[in-house]
């Protein structure tokens, strides 16, 4: 049986890709900072697969030594992973560029660019070995422009980019497929409706189980018509970029 990681594997889109691939089949591993942001990703899991292996590994994605065995130890319980899924994201914090405290940019970087880079370098590995494999990283348009007003989100994401492009570019040929997806929206979650209060409009959104269902054809693409960057947005969204 197959196996898919999911790292942020929080509330919103967290659940649907563990919902999605474990309905596909798919054993799951569940990692983030804390059991209950992962509870309700891991009971979707057992609830659309009760024949699968799956499970819930506590690790901090700015701690990458940690985060490699915690992924070592997840493989050794569910099995090689097929796919591999970098969810984590900073917050959001505005203020301008030069009220950014070397603290806060050293954490995102962390987080965006160190904690994506142990996930791909403990799974690539083993999907070279396997002759395939899927590895997406979860991002945003703060991927393309910087910001006067959170220019730490930016900074995270242009970093995440360039890992994704590098990653892409060195081991395509190795039959590794490594997309980028740009979410030019904001998502059909908890916390973004808790963000707008009364005015959220859930068609302004992105449905998160209609970007598991686009992350779960970014793996079953051929390889002879692999994506490497992905834009997804609702048909409402005034592509901002």
């Amino acid at each position: 049986m197959n196996s898919c990681l999911i790292v942020g594997a929080g509330p919103g889109l967290g659940v649907a890709l563990a919902k999605k691939f474990a309905t596909e089949g798919y054993n799951i591993g569940l990692i983030s900072r804390e059991e209950k942001n992962s509870k309700q990703a891991l009971e979707a899991a057992v609830d659309c697969n009760r024949n699968g292996k799956h499970g819930f590994f506590k690790a901090d994605a700015r701690e990458p030594e940690k985060l490699s065995e915690i992924i070592e130890d997840a493989s050794t319980n569910l099995g090689d992973f097929s796919v591999a899924i970098f969810n984590a994201r900073g917050k959001f914090v505005a203020k301008s560029p030069l009220d950014v405290s070397f603290n806060e940019l050293e954490d995102i970087f962390n987080l965006e660019v160190i904690g994506a880079f142990a996930m791909a370098k403990a799974v690539i590995p083993k999907m070279i070995d396997n002759k395939s494999g899927t590895v997406i990283f979860s991002s945003a348009t703060a991927a393309y422009r910087g910001s006067a007003g959170n220019p730490l989100y930016s900074i995270g994401k242009f970093g995440l980019r360039a890992l994704s492009q590098s990653l892409a570019k060195a081991y395509a040929k190795q039959m590794i497929h490594v997309a980028h997806v740009r979410l030019d929206c904001d998502l059909n979650t908890p916390f973004v409706k808790e963000w707008y209060g009364s005015s959220f409009n859930s068609d302004e959104t992105a449905n998160v189980d209609d970007v598991a269902d686009n992350y779960f054809m970014i793996h079953k693409q051929p390889r002879s018509a692999w994506s490497n960057e992905i834009e997804l947005r609702p048909y409402t969204e005034a592509w901002s970029f």
